[in-house]
């Protein structure tokens, strides 16, 4: 397992603010009340830990295969619908999305290979990613890559908590299924818009892991 670049510097800032906390906190507690100091030290290193946590990327063998769709994110699926997208291809679509708590790895990779023809960030607000009107009113990040199969939308979508999306692909550039694409900060979402002739691979409430499980079949 290793510690994901966009990690870094809140990792840093938190350990210089947990040894200063923890510090003042021996100094000055040690000796009159020794309960509260330990009681501050550990619920310290819980936070500490859980940042560490939350910027893991751990080893994976991923799924390659050209003919499926695979998961961009961790999380729970917690959509399966048609619905009618307004912001790229105008026509119904499958909408299927999976919901990334605060304790799931926050990676997001490519769920195909192919040239990435649409790259959009929209301002939004913050509501809860479960929300239904999360996929188009919140802060997102959209993408649409082709190949010989077609095109598919996917979307990183801030919750509640997330306040920063990172996407690091852009308009003519080739992607690789499974590579990296983008990191999305404490809780969110990721939505898919495929073809109503997509084959779906998986069931609401079903727990999935990204660049492994295969969310559908062209």
């Amino acid at each position: 397992m290793t510690i994901h670049r966009e990690g870094y510097q809140t990792i840093g800032i938190a350990a210089l603010v947990f040894g200063g906390i923890n510090l003042a906190s021996f100094t000055f507690l040690s000796a009159s009340l020794p309960w509260v100091a330990i009681l501050i030290f550990f619920l310290t290193l819980a936070v500490f830990l859980f940042l560490v946590s939350f910027f893991r990327m751990p080893n994976r063998n991923h799924t390659i295969n050209p003919n499926q769709i695979i998961c961009p994110a961790d999380g729970k699926v917690v959509v399966i619908e048609e619905v009618t997208d307004e912001e790229y291809f105008k026509d119904r679509r499958i909408q299927l999305s999976v919901f990334m708590s605060p304790a799931n790895v926050h990676v997001n990779r490519n769920p195909v290979d192919g040239e990435v023809v649409y790259n959009q960030y929209h301002k939004g607000k913050y509501l809860v990613a479960w929300h239904p009107k999360s996929s188009t009113e919140n802060e997102r990040w959209s993408v649409v890559v082709k190949n010989p199969h077609g095109e598919i939308l996917y979307k990183q979508i801030a919750g509640a908590l997330a306040k920063r999306i990172c996407n690091y692909t852009k308009v003519g550039q080739q992607v690789k299924q499974t590579e990296e694409y983008g990191f999305i900060k404490f809780g969110s979402r990721v939505d898919l818009l495929l073809p109503l002739n997509a084959k779906i691979n998986v069931e609401l409430n079903q727990v999935v892991k990204g660049g492994v499980t295969v969310l559908a079949s062209w």
